[in-house]
Formats: C-alpha cells, structure tokens, sequence
C-alpha cells in the first residue's frame, strides 16, 4: 500500500511539474481552410491543412455536429462563424528548405459561434519540408507533453485562446507570408551572388597583384645593385697631357733673340 502511494504521488508530482514548466500558446485559422465533409451518425469528418512557413501540417478528426444538425457547421463555414484553433508547445525545426517551423503541436479546437466543439480522433501530420525523422521526435514528444496539461481549453488558457481568435490566420495573410518568405529567399539569393562575384573578383586580383608586387620587388633589388656596384668601382682617373710644344716655335723670326732665348729655357 506504501509502494502504491509512493508511485502515485510520483506520477502526481511529474503531472503538476509539467503543467507548471509547459505554457502552450495558440493560433487561429479561418475556417475556409477546412474541409469538412457530410455528417455520418452525428459527426462531421474534418481536414485542415496549412504548408506555409511557419507552418507545415495536416490535421484530421471528427467534430460533432452542434445539436444534430448536419448543416449547422457546413453552413457556418460560408457565414465565417467557424474557425480552428491550434494549440501547440513552442518547438521549432529545421526544414530542408533551411527555414524554421513549428512542429510542436499537440491539440486543436474547431469553434462554431464562438463555442468550442466536441472533436475525437485528431490526429496530425507534418508535411514537407519539416517532416523529417527529428521533426516527428518533437511532435511526438509535444504530443505526450500536452497530454500531461489536461484540457487546455478554458480555464486559465482562456485569454490566449480569444486573443488568437481574435486574428485568425487566413488565405489571404498566407500568401502573404509566403510572399515575404519568398522574397527573402531572394534576397538571400542575391547577396549570396554578390559575395560570390566579389570573391571571384578578389581571386582574380590577387595573383595579378602579386604578379606585378614580384616585379617591382625584381625592379627595386636590380636598382639597388646596380647602385652599390657602382658606389664599389673605383672613378677612373684622367692622365694629365704634357702640352707638346714644337722646336720650331722657338725659331719664330719674328721673336726677337731675347724671346728665343726665353722660349728654349722655358722648353729645357
């Protein structure tokens, strides 16, 4: 008896630390992305599906038909008074088109007139890109984590739940998200291409720029060689030449005897 109240406070206080540690959040989608198909013994046969970042799921059940009436919902469709609400545990992954998802869902509510429905048999599926092996280990584990939260709609999650509905996510704000994705991909595209020519450009300078830094490093050594080989050699000398003068110039009749004389002692 020990052991079984041992066990059961364990499991009571596992259950109270995840309600505590867990905050699940929510978002609302319009109802003109279900599919519902005719009422079969009182329930209606549902599909939601969403592919847009940060978005990839497929969600099926049953919901019942409010009252009986099998055209209640179907008609509240096209009125706008239907709309989902997905309740998920902030869990992200990776997609292999490299953008981020949100793949820790857990529960989900259709409204009709602002009044929660009753759903069985819910079940999801990740879609592509964020289906891989890692992406369905955090929907499972999302999916026994939320289990541990109980019913989570009303009570203390009430605020969240009505601040979603209040801006449910339709077609038109989906395409609008795609577009952004899809314009920051190219974006992306572009400065990748730009980092890439610039790059390119840079490996096409360099060896140019080595190439011609090789040559004026050749140019500056030769200088440089050229200038001390010439500081080394030795000026060459200039011989001075004796200023030949002929005999015969002392022999000028015109001199008179004592500029001869002058002449041949100044030859001697």
């Amino acid at each position: 008896m020990k052991k079984l109240i041992a066990v059961l406070f364990l499991a009571f206080a596992v259950v109270c630390s995840a309600q505590s540690s867990l905050k699940p959040e929510f978002q609302a989608f319009s109802g003109a992305l279900l599919k519902l198909k005719k009422v079969e013994k009182g329930y209606h046969k549902f599909r939601l599906t969403v592919d847009v970042n940060p978005w990839a799921f497929q969600a099926d059940g049953e919901v019942q038909a409010p009252g009986g009436d099998g055209d209640a919902l179907i008609t509240g469709l096209f009125d706008g008074d239907v709309y989902a609400v997905l309740a998920y545990v902030p869990s992200t992954a990776a997609g292999s088109d490299g953008k981020e998802y949100q793949v820790g869902l857990f529960d989900m509510m259709l409204y009709f007139d602002d009044e929660p429905t009753k759903i069985r048999n819910l079940r999801f599926k990740l879609l592509p890109p964020a289906n891989d092996e890692w992406a369905m280990g955090i929907l499972k584990d999302a999916l026994e984590s939320g289990s541990l939260l109980g019913n989570v709609w009303g009570g203390k999650y009430d605020k969240a739940i009505t601040k979603a509905s209040a801006d449910p996510m339709d077609k038109a704000k989906l395409r609008a998200l795609q577009k952004k994705g899809n314009k920051k991909i190219d974006e992306d595209a572009t400065i990748n291409a730009r980092k890439r020519r610039v790059e390119a450009d840079e490996e096409e300078v360099a060896p140019k720029k080595k190439k011609k830094a090789a040559v004026e490093d050749d140019a500056a050594f030769n200088k440089r060689k050229r200038r001390v080989e010439a500081e080394e050699e030795p000026a060459p000398t200039k011989k001075k030449k004796k200023k030949k003068v002929s005999g015969d110039e002392c022999d000028d009749p015109s001199l008179s005897v004592k500029e001869k004389r002058r002449c041949q002692l100044k030859n001697k």
